[in-house]
């Protein structure tokens, strides 16, 4: 007799198949569900830090990430042992975190001060400059800052700025660095250096206008009334 052929049939859903798609589409909804991770500010204080360079990019950003948590962004200070330090004028300056226990960062600010100047030979802040600069994907510094940078090998073959009277030992640290004499600050993609002290406060509002936007800058510009106007 010869062959019928065997009639073919849809595949049924069979159990195993029912259960795949339910847990992909569960998985698909916890991802959608799944909270962001608040991306993260650490600034840096130490004893002998100068204070404004610490305090104004601080008024700056804290005013973006509080009045904004919408942004996503958080700011925090952090020092070595976790607890207040002594600025260069006496100010106390408190931490909320030591160096050890921050929460990942994404934006690391090391501000500058005559503190800066024992860290130049310091090994081991040295050696947590480096390790930083691996993992945190954008750094800044503010004033003397930028001189441990260089010391610490970040600064090789870059653009970059200080206090102006420090820009020549920021040449001999590194003959390599491409001093900018004029500018407030110097952003040279994943490394943002500034001059003095108050050009600190220019450096932060330009992380908030690169972090958010120029539209939010201008209103947290206005919101601290930050408009130089030098009578003298």
């Amino acid at each position: 007799m010869p062959e019928h052929p065997v009639p073919s049939t849809p595949p049924t859903e069979g159990p195993s198949t029912s259960v795949t798609a339910q847990a992909g589409t569960q998985a698909s909804h916890a991802s959608e569900t799944a909270p962001t991770r608040r991306r993260q500010i650490g600034l840096l204080v130490f004893d002998g830090v100068e204070e404004l360079d610490a305090v104004g990019p601080w008024e700056v950003l804290s005013n973006w990430t509080r009045q904004h948590p919408e942004d996503g962004w958080d700011v925090f200070c952090m020092s070595v042992h976790g607890g207040p330090v002594v600025g260069a004028k006496s100010l106390m300056l408190g931490a909320h975190h030591s160096t050890q226990s921050t929460p990942q960062l994404d934006v690391l600010i090391h501000p500058g001060g005559p503190g800066t100047r024992p860290m130049l030979n310091d090994p081991e802040h040295l050696q947590w400059v480096r390790d930083a600069r691996r993992d945190v994907p954008l750094m800044a510094s503010v004033c003397t800052g930028s001189l441990v940078y260089a010391a610490a090998g970040l600064l090789t073959g870059r653009r970059a700025t200080t206090h102006w009277a420090s820009l020549n030992h920021l040449a001999e640290l590194d003959p390599t660095v491409i001093t900018d004499v004029r500018s407030r600050f110097v952003d040279d993609g994943d490394l943002i250096t500034s001059a003095g002290v108050s050009a600190g406060i220019d450096m932060a509002l330009h992380l908030v206008a690169r972090l958010a936007s120029t539209d939010r800058a201008q209103e947290v510009r206005r919101d601290i009334q930050y408009d130089p106007m030098p009578t003298v």
